[in-house]
């Protein structure tokens, strides 16, 4: 039975019934004893994928909820050694249908249901990303626990979506692109990295380049009062025996972090990582440099496009993209003043630099490409994190 009540449970009532067995997320290691029987029924995860994703009223609420991925068993995957199936990727997809039948039928015996129910869970929820201009002193001040409000100097605030899928940008024709599944990663790429951040550049040594990947709304924040619309078997393995809660804050940082000025400048002028593996940089042919960021703790990676401001005057009279974000707000006032600040700076740092030595300041251009993170790692923070979100 469902329910007492004989009713669908809600996708509240769902989510609350994953995060009780969902003990797994995040160990490398399982030992057979840590492991509920429900944690590794994958009848149980088929049921709620189907309820969650398939037949629920909110699971087509947004234009880009029409995708439905499904994680391919290990041992379909073509991993042990098979050479007729080693190119066969971790996952597929399927457009959305209303019977889970007719989404997988003689496939169905692949599917990890448990593994792809936290993919679409990642995949259906709503994402922005902030990439700002910060001082490294107020930085500091506020990770020491000073209070000190985290301002930035100036951000640009982007959606992006979650994809099992990486896209690999050629930083030498930016109108060609690869992609190549990334799962277990998930990728949010930016498309339009170069315009998005046209402004976005370090002018100054106490200058720190920050991203802060945000979620806030979509499948991992269902509504308390929605339920699902279609029915199962009283066969079903669900038991909706959970406890009522208040909609936690519909929002949630997965990733914040930043680097100095000096960090970038290392590796933009050596092509090779100098601090810790913290950098590392891959050369193209053009004048910008790739830079990989590993993230705190060694948690993710941010791909950057890296490039020196050679020329100042370009900034003053150049075209620029207004920037609007989730909330309306116009941005380009704030746009031109950024390019107008960064063009005077650069044009002292530039003439600095040239009536001293190599060491002096040189504006860098500093474009995000991508952000990557072990699902995992995502999944957990959807359903258990509480930590208040960084805001700017």
């Amino acid at each position: 039975m469902l329910s007492d009540s004989g009713e669908t449970p809600s996708r509240y009532e769902l989510l609350s019934m994953v995060k009780k067995h969902s003990n797994l997320i995040g160990k490398t290691v399982v030992e057979e004893q840590d492991a509920s029987d429900v944690e590794m029924d994958m009848r149980f995860w088929r049921d709620v994928f189907d309820l969650y994703f398939v037949c629920g009223k909110e699971s087509r609420g947004r234009q880009d909820d029409d995708l439905v991925f499904f994680v391919r068993k290990f041992g379909s995957q073509g991993s042990g050694g098979n050479s007729n199936t080693e190119s066969v990727d971790p996952y597929f997809v399927r457009r959305w249908a209303p019977e889970l039948s007719n989404l997988v039928d003689e496939t169905s015996v692949h599917v990890d249901w448990r593994r792809s129910f936290y993919l679409n869970l990642i995949a259906h929820t709503s994402f922005s990303v902030t990439v700002a201009i910060c001082s490294y002193q107020i930085l500091q001040n506020h990770q020491a626990g000073q209070n000190t409000p985290l301002s930035p100097i100036y951000k640009v605030v982007k959606t992006v979506y979650a994809s099992p899928s990486r896209v690999n940008f050629k930083l030498d024709s930016k109108k060609e692109v690869e992609t190549t599944p990334a799962y277990p990663d998930i990728c949010f790429a930016i498309d339009d990295f170069d315009s998005t951040f046209d402004a976005v550049v370090l002018t100054e040594k106490d200058h720190c380049f920050c991203v802060v990947l945000n979620a806030h709304d979509g499948a991992a924040f269902p509504s308390e009062k929605v339920s699902s619309d279609c029915s199962t078997s009283d066969e079903s393995t669900l038991n909706s025996d959970t406890s009522s809660s208040k909609k936690k804050d519909t929002k949630l940082t997965l990733f914040s972090g930043f680097v100095s000025y000096q960090m970038v400048r290392d590796a933009y002028d050596a092509g090779k990582s100098r601090f810790q593996s913290l950098l590392s940089v891959g050369h193209s042919s053009g004048k910008t440099d790739r830079i990989y960021m590993k993230g705190p703790a060694g948690r993710g990676e941010v791909e950057v496009a890296v490039s020196g401001v050679a020329d100042q005057n370009q900034l003053d009279s150049g075209p620029f993209s207004p920037v609007i974000s989730k909330k309306g707000f116009g941005l380009g006032v704030i746009v031109r003043r950024a390019v107008s600040v960064a063009s005077v700076a650069t044009k002292h740092a530039y003439a600095s630099a040239s009536a001293s030595n190599h060491d002096e300041m040189i504006p860098l251009k500093c474009s995000l490409m991508s952000i990557s993170l072990p699902w995992e790692y995502i999944a957990y923070d959807l359903l258990f994190k509480g930590a208040p979100p960084v805001n700017m």
